[in-house]
């Protein structure tokens, strides 16, 4: 039987569970969850997991919660190439270094721009303010010029000549916010260049095929009513976001 992926792929850590198991053809069941709809707070969903949160992995009677443990679970299980979570110390100690740090610091200041661009509007009907906005880009700015001169440098990937963990889950946050139609590889070159390396080594097709559903933000406000975003969840993104 094979193992069970539960994910929404508006959400960038499950594109990255379900690339890295499309790629490295990791037979998989979908589960789609839709996380607009609250879907992850009704009761099938807690059944699985009381953290109701994706993505989730089902293996058997084992389930994981987190992107990152499930990509380590994956690699580890699947003996994916090697590349990807490298057996040599330092070189997996780069990957881990960029997945602890990225939490706090693209993924946090990427998805803050995506809310703000795309979903609040979509939920309250009116723009987050200009002071907010700037804030939020500027701290996605600085997250990635210390990418660009910290992680990147002048290496073709985050570890050297060869893709990792750590490029898919970089270039999968640093799409979130792209979504919004803010071009943040503009005037980048580096960037740029090493986002072109990443998509031609993950295959454009299945990258493309992954993002397609973030880069249609303008159909948000109507995608909210035809399902009818739930009440409580309405008061929860104005509470996270006011």
């Amino acid at each position: 039987m094979p193992l069970e992926l539960y994910l929404d792929l508006h959400s960038q850590p499950c594109r990255s569970v379900f690339l890295f198991a499309q790629i490295n053809k990791i037979p998989f069941e979908f589960k789609a969850v839709d996380l607009s709809a609250g879907e992850q707070y009704g009761e099938e969903f807690g059944k699985v997991t009381i953290i109701r949160k994706v993505p989730v992995l089902k293996d058997g009677d084992f389930i994981l919660t987190e992107s990152i443990a499930i990509l380590q679970y994956l690699a580890a299980k699947h003996r994916t190439p090697d590349h990807w979570y490298p057996a040599d110390l330092q070189k997996r100690a780069r990957v881990d270094e960029f997945l602890s740090w990225q939490h706090t610091n693209i993924r946090t200041h990427g998805s803050k721009v995506f809310w703000f661009r795309g979903v609040v509007p979509a939920v309250t009907g009116a723009p987050v303010s200009k002071e907010k906005m700037d804030a939020a880009v500027e701290d996605l700015n600085a997250s990635l010029k210390t990418f660009e001169d910290k992680f990147l440098q002048s290496r073709p990937f985050i570890i050297g000549d060869k893709i990792s963990l750590a490029d898919l889950v970089a270039i999968v946050e640093i799409m979130q916010p792209v979504g919004t139609g803010l071009d943040v590889f503009q005037g980048r070159p580096v960037l740029s260049a090493w986002r072109d390396r990443v998509k031609k080594e993950l295959g454009v097709e299945v990258f493309d095929e992954a993002h397609k559903v973030i880069m249609n933000v303008d159909t948000l406000p109507q995608t909210f009513e035809k399902k009818g975003l739930p009440e409580f969840l309405k008061l929860k993104l104005q509470k996270m976001f006011n």
